[in-house]
């Protein structure tokens, strides 16, 4: 099957076909139960909505399909928990009394160590959270999955999120498209591997506009704190220069987080056209077409959402968030169906841990 798209209308690759009317059948019950059983209905909870929005996806030809369950992601918890959890409180409990029984050095050590072993588990943690969902997802019958167990993807983590830090900063860019790299060319979907290669040359422009931002609102700033009470002398003499003054702080507050919140979004908007438009599969090519404005609207519909309705917003956040990105991901190239046999990789029988419990670690 040849398959080309424009991004318009039938002629995308993908589709999402849900409504939000549905869907709030299934996240208002959601709630209800997660609120009765103190948060343990959670999982069960991710488990349905998956299933909603999964089965209203269409990529092609055929809708995908969610295999996992609730039990597997709240089994995944609790071995987290149990495994490292208990560990890291336990190592950061004795670090504390180590120190109040005045041995610092080996209480600071100590607790070096636990931050540490975070630091890798998380890494470890955002590779078997994509390896989960890829093995549950089914396509035609297809899953995918990886034979990687994520523990060599949490050291470079760890080591590449160190050096793209250490020489100010600069070299995040290049840590975060050679992870993005790294973990998606260890997936698989059916009998192919996924490839990616993105260039971190191609998003260091606009790190470096976000990177410099601090420093120009920081000048700007100082010229419209000192504009201000000029301003205010001019009108009003010292009440008025005090006014002035304080108008002009908060301006620059305002300026200052909303100026570089929205140079932030623009960088991840471009961050992502660039590593999904770098990933294949086979010879198929991937495409997101979110701009800096969509990126925008769908936060501030989301803050919008949330505030207004004093937090129960937060149950449509998870279909916003998958209707964004099916509406925007495009795919391009043939797929060979003679070729689709299912994915030999091993697949775990239990949800994989903390990011994936808690709905992150899709992308």
């Amino acid at each position: 099957m040849e398959y080309d798209n424009n991004g318009q209308g039938d002629d995308s690759a993908f589709a999402f076909e849900g409504d939000w009317r549905e869907f709030a059948k299934i996240a208002f019950p959601n709630l209800l139960l997660t609120v009765v059983t103190l948060g343990i209905y959670r999982f069960w909870a991710t488990a349905r909505e998956r299933r909603y929005l999964w089965s209203r996806t269409r990529f092609v030809d055929e809708h995908l399909e969610w295999a996992g369950t609730g039990m597997e992601l709240f089994l995944g918890f609790v071995m987290v928990m149990i495994l490292f959890g208990v560990p890291y409180f336990g190592m950061t409990f004795i670090a504390q009394a180590l120190i109040a029984r005045g041995y610092e050095a080996l209480g600071v050590a100590l607790g070096f160590i636990a931050l540490t072993s975070i630091f890798y588990l998380g890494g470890v943690a955002r590779f078997r959270a994509l390896r989960y969902r890829l093995s549950r997802t089914r396509w035609r019958g297809i899953r995918g999955g990886s034979d990687s167990n994520g523990f060599l993807f949490g050291l470079s983590y760890m080591w590449k999120t160190i050096v793209g830090t250490l020489p100010l900063g600069l070299l995040i860019p290049w840590s975060m498209t050679s992870l993005w790299n790294e973990r998606w060319s260890k997936m698989s979907f059916g009998p192919f591997e996924f490839e990616s290669d993105a260039e971190p040359g191609e998003v260091f422009a606009r790190f470096l506009l976000f990177y410099l931002a601090p420093f120009v609102f920081f000048v700007g700033g100082v010229v419209m704190a000192g504009m201000g009470t000029l301003a205010g002398y001019g009108i009003g003499g010292e009440d008025g220069m005090a006014i002035g003054g304080i108008a002009a702080i908060i301006g620059l507050v305002l300026f200052f987080y909303l100026g570089l919140g929205l140079i932030a979004v623009a960088f991840y908007a471009k961050f992502y056209r660039v590593v999904v438009g770098s990933t294949r599969w086979r010879d198929l090519h991937f495409s997101f077409e979110a701009s800096t404005r969509d990126w925008v609207k769908l936060l501030v519909v989301d803050a919008v959402l949330v505030v207004f309705t004093f937090g129960i917003g937060l149950i449509f956040l998870s279909y916003r968030h998958w209707k964004f990105f099916m509406t925007h991901l495009e795919a391009g190239g043939e797929i060979l169906l003679d070729e689709l046999t299912q994915s030999e990789t091993r697949t775990a029988k239990h949800g994989e841990g903390l990011l994936d419990a808690f709905d992150m670690g899709a992308f």
